[in-house]
């Protein structure tokens, strides 16, 4: 089996350390802030929210996470996973439509152990994915070409989930 290393990730997992307000993950405070184009926040749905990754694999990376800090999956209300996952179907038509990705990465980590970077805080990811989207320079440079600045890309996102009702 090979394996591939990436070092440059251990800055973004120790960054959320960083961006914690007053004990709240991230997450939690871009939940409870009307400052959503600062926190990156394209939705905002009955039980979910809908971040752009800080610290994007890939251009139009999103979060999904519930409003209430559950830290596992199975602490979910039935209501909140159908919402989340109602979600995830939108952002994933919003994504193909805005970026035509040639694939996603989908999931959640639960757990530190399974490298959960927020582990008191769920969230889930979709990764758009072209082929060809790896290349030398995280190896060689330490540095991930985004092609697209995150504003930009939010502005692109919330637009497009205002077209979808909540």
């Amino acid at each position: 089996m090979k394996q591939m290393h990436s070092p440059w990730r251990s800055k973004y997992i120790e960054s959320f350390k960083s961006e914690k307000t007053e004990d709240k993950t991230f997450i939690s405070h871009a939940i409870n802030s009307c400052e959503d184009v600062e926190n990156l926040v394209v939705a905002r749905r009955e039980f979910c929210i809908v971040i752009m990754n800080r610290y994007p694999y890939n251009n139009g990376h999103l979060l999904i996470a519930p409003l209430r800090e559950v830290a596992d999956i199975s602490e979910l209300k039935p209501e909140e996973f159908l919402c989340i996952n109602n979600t995830l179907l939108v952002g994933i038509k919003i994504i193909k439509k805005v970026f035509t990705p040639h694939g996603y990465n989908v999931g959640v980590n639960i757990g530190e152990a399974a490298g959960a970077g927020v582990p008191q805080h769920l969230h889930y990811h979709i990764v758009p994915r072209w082929r060809g989207d790896s290349n030398f320079m995280p190896v060689l440079s330490d540095i991930k070409v985004i092609s697209q600045s995150l504003e930009e890309t939010a502005n692109l996102l919330t637009s497009e989930f205002k077209k979808y009702s909540s």
